[in-house]
């Protein structure tokens, strides 16, 4: 006779709902070495742009092209990989698509929402006349933000520091090649040093961040912070030592 185990088995896993921050790549061509180029041409000069970002590939303006080749599926992932970025799922394909996307472990995501991304747009100077001779190269002031920073917006502070006068809310993204300041809560991800400077660092009178990053070397909020700087005044800097580089993330001083 079968016995039946009436054991609960609560104490095995936990199954729970859970969000997962997605980028969203809005395909408009089947031409996979068109966008490999463009990527590269993208990162150029934000290499840390996408660290491991998880991916949606949105086909949905593909289906109205009838010019466009088939979609080589197989090829453009490897392509996104190469570029940082890890599909998981694909938005609006059709039947014979799907089934290659399954081949390829792609969930389908056509009930996914995707958000048009606000960019900010970094000011940009008047022309000034040149003179003869010409004047010696002067360093370029931070940028300054003085608005919240929402979700999907990202800012990039090319060849100087950032200012930040309010909140980065989780999604947005703020990116320097020198030092971040952030004078209210850091929530969503700062990326310092984004063309190798090591000694760049990134300050937040609130450290609440889904990701931190200087100079390539980066951590996220799997990594729990310490309750002395969580949502505390504190700044990250990069610590080199025998075991590599790591990210060292201390509390503000009054």
């Amino acid at each position: 006779m079968a016995i039946v185990s009436e054991a609960p088995f609560s104490h095995c896993y936990d199954i729970k709902s859970a969000d997962l921050p997605l980028v969203a790549l809005l395909l408009k061509t089947t031409h996979i070495q068109s966008v490999s180029a463009a990527l590269t041409q993208q990162l150029a000069d934000s290499p840390d742009f996408f660290d491991q970002e998880p991916l949606v590939i949105d086909v949905s303006a593909l289906s109205s092209n009838s010019a466009d080749a088939p979609l080589d599926l197989e090829e453009l992932v490897l392509v996104l990989r190469q570029h940082g970025l890890i599909p998981l799922a694909i938005k609006g394909a059709q039947e014979t698509l799907l089934a290659s996307a399954a081949g390829l472990g792609l969930v389908n995501a056509s009930d996914a929402r995707i958000r048009r991304p606000v960019p900010v747009a970094e000011p940009v100077a008047p022309p000034q006349p040149v003179l003869a001779p010409p004047p010696a190269p002067v360093a370029l002031g931070a940028m300054v933000i003085d608005k919240p920073l929402r979700s999907g917006q990202q800012v990039y502070a090319k060849g100087r520091d950032l200012v930040v006068l309010a909140v980065v809310n989780p999604g947005a993204e703020v990116i320097a090649d020198g030092n971040i300041h952030i004078y209210g809560a850091l929530r969503g991800k700062a990326i310092a040093g984004a063309r190798g400077n090591v000694n760049a660092r990134i300050f937040a009178q609130s450290m609440e961040p889904e990701l931190v990053s200087i100079a390539g070397v980066y951590r996220t909020s799997e990594n729990p912070l310490a309750k002395n700087v969580l949502s505390m005044p504190a700044q990250v800097c990069l610590q080199s030592g025998p075991e590599g580089d790591k990210l060292l993330i201390t509390p503000l001083k009054p």
